[in-house]
């Protein structure tokens, strides 16, 4: 199971325009509405060119947030409803686009032709809400693997007869550095000949947003039981490499088996 490779691509493209607070689409489409408004107001133009303004500055406003979130590094649970919600309403706008194109064609005012950029349209944005749901679900697995790290690692101080069951601890002194996940990655895929399912790359917002610091840690998708856990572990146990290996969810918790990499998530210090 590989959760980011889906959406690696997407990300790093819409990193620069995720840098801006609001989009040059948005402004102008802003200002384009204003200008139109004046127009309508002193009877110059109709209202109809209007509204087609605004349904046009609205979706440069939803695409904005979608650049924030879907296509940019910003994405947070909170964050996940407001990018559903911008997707779902421009798939929205592109299949009342179609239902207006298709009357056009009915009462032969235009070809069928006509229809083409109107169906590509509506395929291109229904890609991109599965792609916000892949994401957002993605986003709801991290928090929950957050979260139960930091609820097992309290299970295993309290009550430490149960570790066996529930994960593996390993306390090396190596150190984990990005040369040495290259290497791990690299060996993974020799010996299995896929890539390694990586779940949660450093720190990302959402371990930010949830107080985790997550930087210098890795966490794959893979159980420790399974023949590539196994060899993971014992390739990190060679290495001197500390990790976690959770064998199974944490009750109550909505995530399941997984190896962290590098030292225990910690919170952050307030004012630190």
């Amino acid at each position: 199971m590989k959760f980011l490779s889906a959406i690696a691509v997407l990300v790093c493209a819409g990193c620069l325009w995720a840098q801006t607070e609001e989009s040059p689409e948005v402004v102008r489409a802003r200002a384009g509405v204003e200008k139109l408004r004046s127009l309508v107001e002193a009877g110059a133009l109709p209202r109809a060119q209007l509204q087609k303004a605004e349904d046009q500055l609205a979706d440069a406003e939803d695409f904005a947030v979608l650049r924030k979130t879907l296509y940019g590094q910003e994405l947070t649970l909170d964050l996940s409803d407001d990018m559903m919600a911008a997707a779902n309403r421009r798939l929205e706008r592109r299949q009342k686009a179609l239902e207006g194109a298709e009357n056009l064609v009915a009462v032969g005012v235009a070809p069928e032709a006509s229809l083409i950029p109107f169906q590509e349209e509506l395929d291109s944005v229904r890609k991109e809400v599965e792609i916000a749901e892949s994401r957002a679900h993605l986003t709801q697995e991290l928090a929950e693997m957050a979260r139960a790290e930091e609820s097992l690692q309290a299970q295993l101080e309290g009550q430490p007869d149960d570790a066996p069951k529930l994960a593996e601890r390993f306390d090396g002194d190596g150190v984990f550095t990005q040369a040495m996940f290259a290497r791990i990655e690299a060996a993974f895929e020799r010996r299995f000949g896929k890539a390694l399912p990586i779940s949660a790359m450093g720190e990302t917002a959402v371990h930010r947003s949830l107080g985790f610091d997550h930087r210098g840690r890795v966490d794959v998708a893979v159980s420790p039981d399974q023949p590539e856990g196994t060899w993971l572990l014992e390739y990190l146990t060679d290495k001197s490499i500390p990790y976690f290996a959770f064998r199974k969810a944490v009750p109550g918790k909505a995530t399941g088996a997984h190896i962290h990499m590098g030292p225990m998530s910690a919170r952050y210090k307030l004012g630190g």
